[in-house]
């Protein structure tokens, strides 16, 4: 597993911003996303500090290159799951790496792929649910099925097998897109993907049924959604941050309830602007330093009192 003080999820415009600030005193930085959707051929004419047009691209080619000239890594890999541990590190996986962090800051989108079931909303709370580290529990033993055709769903799908055997993937007729490494894990746990699209749940007072769209049904008390990739939201949901709708809910400093865990960008709900994306990177940056000094000092007086790496620790 590799070692990180500070993980942002994210490549966008608030992703990089904190990552300028957390690189630039000193913290190792990493940022885990792809190419964000803001990074098109499209004009952007009201940025501050530029006069003439700029296109999405080169803006966020620009933020690239400015975080990693300060030291941060960037790395294209998704987010699949955050799980905080014991001493309040936290535990990410990617879709090609583990790693561990001081702190989170999460500056995703947070648009969910709906699977296109008729009847969803019906069943949310019986049986339908977008978390298994939430809710995998109250399957134990029985039946469940996961909606999705990424690493994302396999991923999903895997961490169920601590609560039961009984699994399939279920891709809303899509081709699966889940890596070689994943496809062998399904198959080593015995977990059975298929190709055919659930258009109705059935079953009452709670889900006990999938009907298919030729009319079959198959047996399922669990449904998870796992369309597309991992969005803000879901792992909001994991870690037990707070959320109104869709956003995240974050203070000032763009903290969110659990110590730790930041929040900025489109994901928290404000006004969608980069502008303000990235003040709220610039924000979440700094407050991710403070929490991360803390935890070092703490660790640096239960040692002992041996003193800190200041080079590590330096400030803005």
């Amino acid at each position: 597993m590799r070692q990180t003080q500070c993980l942002i999820i994210g490549a966008g415009p608030a992703g990089l911003s904190a990552a300028i600030y957390t690189a630039r005193a000193g913290m190792d930085t990493l940022v885990a996303g792809c190419e964000p959707k803001i990074a098109g051929d499209y004009d952007i004419d009201n940025y501050f500090g530029f006069p003439e047009t700029i296109s999405g691209r080169e803006l966020i080619d620009r933020g690239m290159r400015q975080a990693e000239r300060f030291g941060a890594r960037l790395a294209c890999q998704r987010v699949l799951s955050v799980h905080m541990a014991e001493d309040g590190a936290f535990l990410v996986k990617t879709d090609q790496d583990e790693y561990q962090a001081q702190a989170v800051i999460i500056a995703a989108g947070v648009a969910r792929v709906r699977p296109g079931i008729a009847n969803l909303a019906d069943y949310e709370g019986k049986g339908v649910s977008y978390c298994v580290s939430c809710d995998g529990f109250f399957f134990r033993g029985r039946a469940v099925a996961v909606v999705g055709e990424g690493n994302y769903a396999a991923n999903q799908a895997l961490e169920l097998t601590n609560f039961t055997s009984a699994i399939t993937v279920y891709t809303q007729g899509k081709q699966p897109a889940m890596g070689e490494v994943f496809t062998g894990k399904l198959a080593a746990a015995g977990i059975a993907v298929s190709t055919a699209k659930i258009v109705r749940l059935s079953g009452q007072p709670a889900l006990t049924g999938l009907v298919l769209e030729d009319g079959n049904e198959a047996p399922a008390e669990g449904l998870f959604v796992a369309m597309g990739q991992a969005s803000a939201l879901d792992f909001a949901k994991t870690l037990g941050v707070t959320a109104r709708g869709a956003f995240l809910e974050a203070d000032s400093e763009q903290k969110t309830n659990v110590p730790g865990v930041f929040a900025a960008g489109d994901c928290v709900g404000h006004f969608m602007q980069i502008s303000v994306a990235v003040g709220e990177g610039a924000k979440a940056g700094r407050a991710a330093i403070a929490h991360i000094k803390e935890r070092a000092g703490r660790a640096g007086a239960e040692a002992g009192g041996i003193p800190l790496d200041r080079t590590r620790l330096s400030g803005l």
